[in-house]
């Protein structure tokens, strides 16, 4: 009888034991549960403790965290017909639960079969030097395209990076030729610009010195002082500049003159 009376008693307690454990769900913070009565959406619940009817309600558990994917590596064609192999990280997280699970079968396959197929098409419209030079705005227009797209499926897009450009042995090679030439481009148009620069101010030093005999002097005896610095075996012998301005000009001088009189005079 005692027997009789523990099961009795034992029964209904193990019933509501297994009724409360199937009835109780704990959310994390983290977490939201949508709610299903008989098959139809009910509500968004959590987090902390919730109550459900077993077998009448139904709760799916939707994680509210930034998921952070890895697209899988692209082949694509540039603009420019160039091949490139290229793979990027995505970072979203649901915003809406309850659009998450009715509107999608599964949001992170999705998500990620979406990405694939705009990250190609986003840069299939780009030149190679935009899609090395320019990542910023590219990662900003392909997190926008997504951010698009997935908002009937209640995600939000946090952030779009492109990880790795790969190019061909035979592209990095004319990559590396190109930037030497530039270089050399630049080199030669700084070595004229400094040409330029150095003519200019020899032209002027050239009109100060025209107008200023003393400045010519001035200028051979530093040339002189520079020379007898140096290491060398030359021997210099310092003349004034008039005897040189005098044998430099008298003979030749006299000597044109004399032929240009000869040329001017009258035949007879």
């Amino acid at each position: 009888m005692a027997y009789s009376a523990f099961l009795t008693y034992l029964l209904p307690l193990g019933l509501i034991i297994l009724f409360l454990g199937a009835a109780i769900r704990i959310l994390p913070e983290y977490q939201r549960g949508v709610v299903f009565f008989l098959g139809r959406f009910q509500a968004v619940k959590g987090p902390g403790l919730i109550l459900i009817v077993p077998g009448i309600q139904k709760v799916v558990r939707i994680d509210l965290r930034v998921v952070t994917m890895d697209v899988p590596e692209q082949d694509l064609i540039t603009k420019d017909n160039v091949t490139v192999r290229v793979n990027a990280v995505l970072y979203f997280k649901v915003v809406e639960s309850d659009k998450a699970v009715i509107q999608v079968e599964d949001f992170q396959m999705a998500t990620s079969q979406l990405a694939q197929t705009t990250l190609r098409s986003v840069l299939g419209q780009h030149d190679l030097d935009e899609l090395l030079s320019e990542r910023e705005q590219l990662n900003r227009d392909i997190q926008t395209i997504l951010d698009d797209q997935t908002d009937a499926w209640g995600i939000k897009v946090v952030n779009v990076e492109i990880k790795h450009v790969d190019l061909n042995e035979n592209m990095i090679r004319a990559i590396a030729r190109q930037a030497e030439a530039e270089r050399n481009r630049r080199a030669k148009v700084i070595n004229a610009e400094g040409e330029m620069q150095a003519s200019e101010r020899l032209r002027g030093a050239a009109e100060v010195i025209s107008t200023q005999p003393q400045a010519l002097q001035l200028r051979y005896l530093q040339t002189l002082a520079d020379m007898s610095s140096d290491r060398a075996t030359t021997v210099v012998f310092p003349l004034p500049m008039e005897w040189l301005s005098a044998l430099s000009g008298a003979p030749g001088t006299t000597h044109a003159s004399k032929q240009e009189e000869d040329s001017e005079a009258p035949a007879h």
